[in-house]
């Protein structure tokens, strides 16, 4: 869906005043194929950004974010091999301009929330979506 994304969107957004705005590059980074294509909808039907991949794991992630560049990556927390707060740790070292949303089941509570905002995490997305919000977090960054 990214790749099909990229083509719908490759062209600039107007602002109100006619001149063209860059949409920002979204890297998603979700274990769960269903998951990450809901979240890619999201973003790449707002008109506002364009999604530049998929990663199943951190250590995906770090390498797309190597490869593509994106200003948002949004990341959920927990996933096999490596998880979303070891790659928040890494890239926050790695590349200091990328700004994380960290994903997450769990509601925003607890430990892993508190922990992934000391890192840098930007903000937390609860699952399920609400595309409002969804919008409303990455228009904020």
């Amino acid at each position: 869906m990214c790749q099909s994304a990229l083509f719908l969107f490759s062209q600039p957004a107007e602002d109100s005043s006619g001149g063209n705005l860059e949409m920002k590059k979204v890297l998603v980074v979700d274990d769960s194929l269903s998951v990450g294509r809901q979240l890619e909808k999201i973003i790449s039907e707002s008109g506002d950004f364009t999604c530049v991949g998929h990663a199943k794991n951190g250590a995906e992630a770090i390498k797309m974010n190597h490869a593509e560049d994106p200003e948002i990556i949004c990341m959920d927390m927990n996933m096999p091999g490596m998880d979303g707060l070891t790659a928040l740790r890494t890239l926050a070292v790695m590349d200091k301009e990328v700004k994380v949303v960290m994903v997450t089941s769990l509601g925003g509570v607890g430990d892993k929330f508190t922990e992934a905002l000391k890192l840098g995490a930007k903000n937390v997305i609860s699952k399920p979506f609400e595309a409002d919000n969804v919008l409303r977090i990455l228009r904020e960054l």
